[in-house]
């Protein structure tokens, strides 16, 4: 249980960190370094959601693409790979 309450940050550490922060980077860089800060985080956000659009429909075009094709009265190729003992030379 000790190790939990050593980890957390108190009231004293947040404002010796706030204190710092204007010492050392000053008032009026504050609010570019929070801007630069926020436009990043948005666009990991909008990246994170973009990846998942993309896989989710990937998963939903699969299945309608097969039950078009059973509809359709068409075979779907299959995958064969060839297994030689002999790889060909190069």
């Amino acid at each position: 249980m000790n190790i939990m309450f050593a980890s957390m940050i108190g009231g004293w550490q947040v404002v010796l960190i706030i204190v710092l922060v204007v010492i050392l980077f000053g008032g009026k860089k504050i609010p570019e370094l929070a801007r630069g800060i926020g436009l990043g985080v948005k666009e990991f956000k909008k990246a994170a959601r973009e990846v998942t659009d993309e896989v989710q429909k990937a998963g939903e075009e699969t299945p309608a693409q097969q039950t078009k094709t059973a509809a359709n009265g068409q075979s779907q190729p299959s995958q064969t790979v060839s297994q030689s003992s002999n790889p060909p030379k190069a």
